[in-house]
């Protein structure tokens, strides 16, 4: 098992319940590269991977 898998089993077994609106979990994320400047890219990556799923 990956460390991130890891790291999403501890994500739904704390919040799994919960639901997230788009605009919530973008803020959160301007707040993580905030406070983790070096993991700019690694967000970029994940917030543009779902943004695009429906383009071909």
């Amino acid at each position: 098992m990956h460390l991130t898998d890891q790291a999403i089993e501890e994500l739904l077994d704390r919040r799994g319940l919960e639901t997230v609106s788009t605009a919530r979990l973008a803020d959160r994320l301007r707040y993580f590269v905030d406070l983790n400047p070096e993991s700019e890219i690694p967000v970029d990556r994940l917030a543009t991977w779902p943004a695009r799923l429906d383009d071909e």
